[in-house]
């Protein structure tokens, strides 16, 4: 019979079930907390990562829908009515959850055109915000070393007015704001409104009503996106600045419509510019 050495390590039981974790199983029973019954998956599971699962500003529809989309076959339809036919919650619950997923990184939706035209929205599943597995390109970098500001393009020239009184101008920014009614894509930022207001007004000046300049600046814009609607509005207010109103005189003074008098003989009215005499009665003498 060998002898044990005293001063050897015991070995390391093997841990099996729940009798060597008693915060696992006993404790989490006696405080009410959850139980785990767990089994290893070996098919048709998804990966989730607690961030995502256990993410304190996500609602619990939103991570529910993320951990739906990430479970989904690359390709699979995520818009808001094939998830509402799936789901019962509803457009308004699910496009909301969506916006939350965006907001945090789990979704990238962006608008791209097939190659029949048509528009479409391209979403991107992400399941660790902020580590794409896609290598990004690299920016050709300026000569000189540093990266310098992009230089924004100045937008074209547009008339003037004659004379820029401030109701004229102010009714030519009330045009310009109104043109997104028409057309969203026309939603101007306030530097180029305040760029195209003199060409508005020197349109005004020329007895155009504003509904007149708006559908003159609205009617038959591009179908496909416009990049820079600023500078297509400054095109069109130079390329098709109507001509000037023909000159009109100016008309004469009224007539003169003197005071009724009484006529000192017959004592009839009559209008004339000082008292005396009527017209019958001063032929009679």
């Amino acid at each position: 019979m060998d002898n044990q050495d005293p001063s050897a390590r015991p070995h390391a039981q093997s841990r099996t079930g729940g009798k060597n974790h008693p915060s696992r199983g006993t404790r989490a029973a006696a405080g009410g907390g959850v139980v785990h019954d767990n089994s290893r998956h070996t098919t048709r599971f998804t990966v989730i990562g607690n961030h995502l699962a256990q993410h304190s500003e996500l609602s619990l529809l939103a991570i529910g829908l993320a951990v739906h989309i990430q479970s989904l076959r690359s390709g699979a339809k995520v818009d808001i009515d094939t998830l509402a036919a799936r789901f019962p919650e509803g457009r308004i619950r699910i496009a909301a959850a969506l916006r939350e997923l965006e907001a945090h990184g789990y979704l990238r939706r962006t608008r791209v055109r097939t190659a029949g035209g048509h528009m479409v929205t391209r979403t991107v599943s992400c399941n660790q915000p902020g580590r794409s597995g896609a290598p990004e390109e690299p920016r050709p970098r300026p000569r000189g070393g540093a990266d310098k500001p992009v230089r924004r393009r100045a937008l074209p020239a547009v008339p003037s007015p004659a004379y820029p009184a401030p109701d004229l101008l102010r009714t030519a920014l009330g045009v310009l704001s109104g043109l997104r009614r028409d057309d969203p894509r026309l939603l101007l930022s306030a530097t180029d409104a305040e760029h195209l207001v003199p060409g508005v007004a020197a349109w005004l000046e020329r007895d155009l009503t504003p509904e007149e300049v708006q559908r003159a600046l609205t009617s038959g814009l591009p179908r496909e996106p416009l990049h820079r609607p600023a500078a297509l509005l400054a095109h069109r207010l130079t390329a098709q600045l109507p001509p000037l109103p023909p000159f009109r005189a100016p008309d004469g003074p009224p007539a003169v419509r003197h005071p009724l008098q009484n006529c000192d003989v017959c004592d009839r009215a009559f209008r004339g510019p000082e008292p005396g005499t009527c017209g019958a009665c001063a032929g009679g003498l």
